[in-house]
């Protein structure tokens, strides 16, 4: 190419750069950026920490709980979700309002630290980041009832815990409501019936009653409770099985014959192997799936 040529071509080239680079620009800014995901805040006991057995007597917090196994549930229903979780092992209905602090070996796996009640710093938090706020759950109450399992008659011991359940969470979930306004999703869970187990132990009787105690006491409590702070109840304990007849069977090793309901509950936690009341990976990601499933569909 003559220079005569070239110098004419390298200034139009330049001449087209500089149209193009201000409209490259301008599309640049003009492209959203994604959106910051919603905080989930998970507040509980133990099934909310994620806790599962590695023997007898023997376990720690994991990610592997219903809360974490959600974020990416959630996600394909189209909500972009970020794990906040209050939760603290051995938590109770009373405790959750009144006692300060989680004990570290307690706290949810990366769980904030807090110094005071549990539902005091959650809801401190959501009050803070109100507008952020896409999701609450909650697991509370099976602490108060586990010590019924050793009276001879657990129905009783059930029916008079279940009064002091349905005031504290009654309490809490208005409070977080309050704090957290009408849109955002509030959902309460119960838990899978695990003293049905106990007839792989052979305590039959116990495993019988233990139906009752959650189909008449502690799930109605529960979800009449949560729908004082207009929040979702989900009962996980007729989603794993419980209610089914305990005349149908199955084999399940190494349990042998053993009624369904019985085998579904060995399967989803370590009751039968560790007599441990916590729930597999399996059984935490029921939990989560039925939790996904009260979540509208976004595109």
């Amino acid at each position: 190419m003559s220079r005569r040529l070239r110098v004419p071509a390298l200034l139009a080239l330049a001449t087209s750069l500089a149209l193009t680079a201000p409209a490259a620009a301008d599309a640049a800014k003009s492209k959203p950026k994604p959106a910051k995901p919603q905080l989930y805040v998970s507040l509980g006991d133990s099934y909310a920490t994620g806790y599962q057995a590695t023997g007898m007597r023997q376990g720690s917090n994991t990610a592997q709980g219903y809360a974490n196994q959600l974020v990416p549930l959630a996600r394909a229903r189209g909500h972009r979700l970020k794990l906040v979780n209050f939760g603290c092992g051995g938590a109770t209905t009373t405790s959750i309002l009144r006692t300060p602090g989680c004990a570290p070996q307690a706290r949810a796996v990366g769980g904030p630290v807090y110094d005071k009640p549990q539902a005091d710093a959650a809801i401190d938090f959501i009050r803070k980041n109100r507008k952020r706020v896409g999701l609450i759950t909650v697991s509370i109450g099976g602490n108060d009832v586990t010590a019924c399992a050793r009276e001879a008659d657990p129905v009783p011991c059930v029916a008079t815990a279940v009064g002091g359940i349905e005031t504290n969470v009654s309490e809490l979930a208005r409070r977080l409501r309050q704090a957290a306004g009408p849109k955002v999703p509030i959902v309460g869970i119960t838990y899978p019936d695990v003293i049905l187990g106990g007839w792989v132990t052979g305590n039959q009787q116990l495993a019988q009653l233990s139906v009752v105690a959650f189909q008449q006491f502690i799930n109605p409590a529960l979800e009449k409770a949560y729908a004082a702070g207009k929040g979702t109840f989900v009962d996980v304990t007729a989603a794993t099985g419980a209610y089914g007849s305990l005349d149908e069977t199955t084999t399940l090793e190494p349990y042998g014959t053993i009624p369904v309901p019985v085998a579904r509950v060995c399967e989803l936690t370590y009751y039968c192997e560790f007599q441990d009341i916590h729930a597999r990976t399996s059984g935490y990601r029921v939990i989560a799936e039925l939790i996904a499933q009260t979540l509208p569909r976004r595109r």
